[in-house]
């Protein structure tokens, strides 16, 4: 007996630093300090639908926000249980109509530094290729929304057509309105030049004159008050809609809950705060998809109305999108 006492303390001795030593290994792997791929996929009737993230930001809310108090601000983070730096994101969609594949913005490519420029990665990580998108949906042509549209000085998406406004167009490609505008936005203006030059040149940029149907399933809508020519895209497919539209929110913790407050980007914000107030009001009676650029990735939910106020509701998560 007491040798079997003896061989079972012998055993459990030997084992003890074995089993510390794993656990130590396991304790000091490395962080890995990387999220995950940032695609997220949805059927909208017979259409498929990938939110594309181009990363996040930290968005200054102190120095951009218009027409909302510091102490409103205060209070609508602690209630979202923000602090700020808020991380705004950056949020593109790809629609694949079963006949085109069309990319609705392209983030801001290398144009907000190290935080973002991340749409080509996670676009090929949903299983696609740049050189399949045949059309670009520009909503406007601010750096975080045309950027993404080139890589090095070439077409990112080199068979695609690039498509928006033409007052939009009109607007930011006129040196006038360079030399008019505020001081802030003069990189803005550079980057729209630079941005849409390889698709001008290479005969693919063709802005549209007219608001309406531009391709069959989406619809180009006038959206006024961020920029000149602001558009959003209603997607039908069969019963089922969504509106991608472009900057009407920038930050839903405050601007939900006080839809008057607009941002120093507004370039007319009078007419920004009442094409928003408008907006959140009918879609807030309606079923329709929200694509939202900057709201949590992937930026996909309704909208539900409580008195003067909103709230977002994402859509719920679904980890097997069905075939239509």
């Amino acid at each position: 007996m007491k040798t079997r006492i003896s061989t079972l303390a012998l055993a459990c001795a030997m084992a003890l630093p074995l089993a510390m030593s794993a656990a130590s290994v396991h304790a000091a792997a490395p962080q890995q300090h990387t999220q995950a791929p940032g695609w997220y996929r949805m059927m909208l009737g017979e259409f498929e639908v990938t939110a594309l993230s181009d990363g996040t930001h930290a968005f200054p809310i102190d120095t951009v926000m218009r027409g909302i108090t510091p102490r409103q601000i205060a209070t609508d983070l602690a209630n979202a249980d923000l602090t700020a730096p808020v991380q705004g994101s950056i949020n593109a969609f790809l629609v694949n109509t079963g006949k085109k594949l069309i990319l609705i913005d392209a983030g801001a490519g290398v144009l907000y530094g190290d935080c973002c420029g991340r749409l080509l990665a996670n676009l090929r990580a949903a299983g696609y290729q740049p050189e399949q998108v045949d059309e670009v949906l520009l909503t406007h042509l601010h750096k975080d929304h045309a950027g993404g549209i080139v890589t090095d000085g070439k077409p990112a998406f080199p068979h695609a057509v690039v498509r928006l406004s033409q007052q939009e167009a009109d607007y930011w490609l006129d040196p006038a309105s360079k030399a008019k505008g505020p001081a802030f936005l003069a990189t803005f203006y550079d980057a729209a030049v630079s941005s849409t030059a390889p698709y001008i040149a290479a005969n693919r940029f063709s802005p549209y004159a007219s608001y309406g149907e531009i391709t069959p399933g989406i619809t180009a809508m006038p959206a006024p008050g961020h920029t000149p020519g602001h558009a959003m895209y209603m997607v039908k497919s069969g019963s089922q809609q969504l509106l991608v539209w472009g900057d009407i929110v920038h930050m839903a913790a405050l601007q939900m809950q006080h839809p008057e407050a607009t941002v120093q980007y507004d370039s007319a914000q009078d007419v920004a705060r009442t094409t928003r107030a408008a907006l959140l009001k009918k879609l807030s009676g309606e079923h329709v998809i929200v694509g939202a650029a900057h709201i949590a990735f992937p930026g996909l939910g309704h909208l539900r109305q409580d008195g003067k106020r909103y709230a977002w509701l994402p859509v719920n998560y679904d980890g097997m999108p069905p075939a239509p």
